[in-house]
Parts: structure tokens; sequence; C-alpha cells
């Protein structure tokens, strides 16, 4: 059996923290880089993403306006980067559940940075073995629940479909997707928070919450926002949330259930967006802000 540690690589810490609050021992929350992308089509580069947000959260306040604080003091601790395995989506995934399993035997709250949304499978699987009435809110311009793609049932575009044979999953922001997914749903009975023609189109946030079970995990899709603010992303898609929109939501989320763990995934960095990069750390700090207090 291989140590967790032989499975990481070395990276530096999130919003540049130093000890004692970025100390493994005393830190609640804990990032795990994971720089894969081995099932995307389109553009490549999701694997560049967490790094990205590490380098971009050099860059952070550390005070945070709206909550009055310095988030970090709770303790953030970032792990080195998990090591691809490319031969492999489904052995990757376990990959991150095995890592996840042993964060939350600590008593961590995880955070991961993908990377591709194959990923946050590994994640759900590690919470839902803790927590046996955790759900998964997905924020996402995709459906994701193809039974399979291009060979394999771990593929991004399948993350959801596999996620919701082990738990309920609400999904927002949804506003492209297959026949075979259209199909799915209904036989499921289940019914997306979609965006149509416009973001005003989402429903209230007090709609959604009402969907979630006590413990919720949220899957963060980048690709959720809209391209005006963050085109860093592996599958564009026109038409989505704004920041504002988004952080709402997660306020509201965190106001009335439990979060256990979130992920930020597919940020696909390219020339000129560094912007999106600081959108994805300032967004992960604030979501830390909101679920962990002080």
């Amino acid at each position: 059996m291989e140590n967790i540690e032989d499975l990481l690589s070395p990276g530096h810490n999130f919003a540049g923290l130093s000890s004692p609050y970025s100390d493994l021992q005393t830190a609640r929350v804990v990032i795990l880089p994971v720089p894969y992308d081995g099932t995307t089509e389109w553009h490549s580069g999701a694997r560049e993403g967490p790094q990205a947000i590490i380098n971009a959260s050099q860059y952070l306040e550390l005070y945070d306006i709206e909550l009055n604080r310095e988030i970090y003091k709770v303790g953030i601790h970032t792990l080195p980067a998990v090591q691809p395995l490319l031969n492999s989506p489904e052995k990757m995934i376990e990959r991150v559940y095995r890592i996840t399993g042993a964060l939350i035997k600590q008593g961590k709250f995880p955070v991961m940075f993908g990377g591709e949304h194959s990923l946050s499978l590994g994640m759900v699987q590690a919470l839902k073995e803790k927590f046996r009435s955790a759900c998964v809110l997905q924020l996402d311009a995709h459906a994701d629940l193809r039974d399979e793609y291009l060979g394999t049932k771990y593929s991004h575009a399948c993350v959801m479909r596999r996620i919701h044979e082990l738990c309920p999953i609400v999904q927002v922001g949804v506003r492209s997707l297959s026949w075979e997914e259209q199909q799915f749903l209904t036989q499921n009975k289940m019914h997306p928070f979609y965006i149509t023609t416009s973001s005003s189109d989402l429903a209230p946030a007090e709609h959604i919450i009402t969907s979630l079970s006590d413990n919720v995990y949220v899957s963060i899709d980048l690709d959720v926002f809209d391209l005006s603010v963050m085109p860093a992303v592996g599958t564009p898609e026109p038409g989505g949330m704004q920041w504002h929109e988004v952080l709402n939501l997660l306020r509201y989320v965190t106001r009335h259930k439990h979060v256990i763990g979130f992920d930020l995934v597919e940020l696909c960095p390219k020339d000129d967006t560094d912007s999106c990069a600081f959108l994805a750390a300032k967004l992960a700090y604030k979501f830390i802000g909101y679920a962990i207090s002080s």
C-alpha cells in the first residue's frame, strides 16, 4: 500500500499563508490541488488550473469586507499537488478518494482545486462514507449525466451520473445537455434549476435550498459563470451566472445547510486570463469564510 505522501508533489501555500495558519495539524481547512485533465476533449489545460488558482491567491486581501474578518485565521493548509495517473480515470478518482478519506479522518474540511470535473467523484465517495445523508449541489453549465463518454464511464461528462448513483444531486446553472441526458432527467423525475434566456430566470436561492438535504457537498464547475467574467474554461457556454449571483447562493446555502466540503474545477488558464484565476481564488476564500465560522 502506498503512503499518501508518496502520491503528492511539491507546491506552495494558498494565499501565501505561513505558520501557524498554514500548519496541517491545526488547520481546519485543507486544500487539495489535483492537476489532472485526462478525459477532456476540447480545450485541454485544466491540469494547469490548480496551480493558477494558488498563484493568483498570493494577491488576495486576507481581510474580507463582507464578513468583517480575516478568513485565513481558521487555518488553511495547502497539500502538495496530487500526482496524476494518466492511464486510468477510474484509478485517478480512487486516488482522490483515498487522500480525501485520510483528511476526513483527521477532521479536516476538504477543498479540492481541479483539474477536470471527473475528480469530484472521489471527493463525494469519501465524504459519503461519513455523511450518509449527504447530497451534492452542482453549479455547472452542463448536466454531466452521460452514462459513458469517449469510451469511459469516468469522463468529466459522466461525473454527475456516477455521483447520482451514490447520493441525491441538485443541479444549478445548467444551460446545455444532450438528448440522452434529457431522457435520464425525465425518467428519474429530476428537475435542474436551468438558466434559459437570462440569468434572472434562475430560481431564488430559497427554492434551491428546499431541494437539499442537511449535509451538502458543493461542486463548482467554473463554466457556471458567464463567459464575460470566466472565459478560461475547457467547455465554454454562453449565458451563465454572475459573480454576485453565485456568492448569494453559496451564502444562503451555508446559512441554512451544513456544507461538508467543496471543489472548484475546470479552470483552463490561457493567455491574458489571470483575472479568471483570481476570481477562482477569491471565490474559494470567500466560500471558506461562509462555510467555516471563526
